[in-house]
């Protein structure tokens, strides 16, 4: 769920089934809390070395007291019980922190889980059906909170993975000339519909602009290539062949010929090659060209 699609609080809070009864009982639960917040800080600030991740992250005494001063404005903010634009934005806020400095969705979890149950501790003594239904309350709301930072966090770090997967592909398809009239392209990684769709169309351009009569895609760094990696070569081969330039597809190992094989995949529209030698040696010979040893 993505909150920034909510017009409203109100939408989001209904979404887990929170009411104001709910809110009513964790502004209860933080009469309770707040004037031992301190108290419960120093505990949780006891506990967090024993993350596998604090020498890493909170080892600077800036890092860990600015850590200390964010997480106990955020208790306040939400033993508050008031929940409303400004209120998930800073939610939001959390999971994007979290996510830049790296601080793994298991240790946050724990913390959380720790936090709670301090604070559980803290509860004033009462009926047991009511300090139940205060707990449950005070769960769901927090139930909210974590969606809402674990779904920031996953949000980042997959624009932070397609970033990245964007730059590889960049870097890992250049086409170049190795020879007049002859285009090489080594890919290297995972060829799916996207990478398939930025490799023709950077294969075409070159064509198009070095009038090359052979191409060759040397696939020999590619780990898996099933039925859809198949259909991507294939449409690849036939773009080309639509220009006026013979594709050659080299670096089939005898895993991938045998997948092929098991697959049924048709490749007959395909001319494929062990080596790279040998499909330049193809190469070659398509352009009139022989090389012979000197001496």
């Amino acid at each position: 769920m993505d909150p920034t699609s909510l017009t409203e609080a109100g939408e989001f809070l209904h979404t887990f089934a929170i009411q104001e009864d709910d809110l009513k009982r964790v502004r209860a639960m933080g009469e309770a809390v707040l004037p031992r917040l301190d108290e419960a800080m120093d505990r949780f600030y006891e506990w967090l070395p024993s993350l596998p991740e604090y020498e890493g992250l909170f080892a600077r005494p800036s890092a860990l007291r600015n850590a200390r001063e964010a997480q106990a404005a955020y208790w306040r903010s939400f033993f508050s019980g008031v929940v409303d634009a400004a209120y998930l934005a800073e939610r939001v806020c959390a999971g994007e922190t979290h996510a830049r400095i790296g601080l793994p969705l298991s240790s946050y979890f724990a913390g959380v889980n720790y936090a709670f149950t301090l604070f559980c501790g803290y509860l004033k003594s009462g009926s047991r059906e009511t300090a139940s239904q205060t707990l449950l309350s005070t769960a769901k709301l927090l139930h909210m909170d974590t969606a809402l930072v674990v779904e920031t966090y996953s949000r980042l770090l997959h624009e932070r993975v397609l970033e990245q997967s964007r730059a590889m592909m960049e870097m890992s398809t250049p086409v170049s000339m190795i020879w007049q009239d002859i285009l090489l392209l080594p890919i290297v990684g995972i060829i799916d519909s996207q990478r398939s769709q930025g490799i023709m169309e950077g294969i075409l351009s070159k064509i198009s602009t070095t009038r090359a009569r052979v191409f060759i895609m040397d696939i020999s760094g590619v780990a898996v290539v099933d039925s859809a990696v198949a259909n991507h070569l294939i449409k690849i081969t036939k773009a080309t062949q639509l220009m006026g330039c013979e594709s050659l597809v080299s670096g089939l190992s005898p895993a991938i010929a045998q997948t092929i094989v098991h697959l049924g995949i048709d490749t007959e529209q395909i001319s494929t090659f062990a080596t790279l030698r040998d499909a330049l040696e193809e190469a070659f010979r398509n352009c009139g060209l022989a090389i012979r040893q000197l001496g």
